[in-house]
């Protein structure tokens, strides 16, 4: 058991120095095919019926950031959109087969 944590613990270590900021993004240069990402999954999301409320309300925003300069806000909110519109599309088809379960 012992063996397995600190296992774990270096797994993370490691996982967690690899990791920077080049590979995670974040630049201003990537902030236009965010935009493009983000669109195409909310698109996707509503096309199975699983748009959530707030997709295109956290995409508008970022795009208003990104004209304010505020380049950090708009990447945050860009990828947030994106997210949501994956998440999004993913429950609808999960779901799509739902129903009452219990009577």
């Amino acid at each position: 058991m012992k063996k397995l944590a600190v296992l774990a613990a270096v797994l993370m270590l490691f996982g967690c120095a690899s990791t920077s900021e080049t590979k995670m993004g974040g630049g201003v240069a990537d902030f236009p095919s965010m935009v493009k990402e983000a669109k195409a999954s909310i698109k996707k999301a509503k096309s199975a019926g699983g748009e959530w409320r707030d997709s295109s309300k956290f995409l508008k925003k970022a795009e208003k950031a990104a004209k304010a300069g505020d380049m950090e806000k708009a990447m945050k909110l860009a990828k947030k959109a994106s997210a949501q519109g994956k998440m999004g599309y993913d429950q609808a088809v999960a779901q799509k087969k739902a129903g009452p379960w219990l009577f």
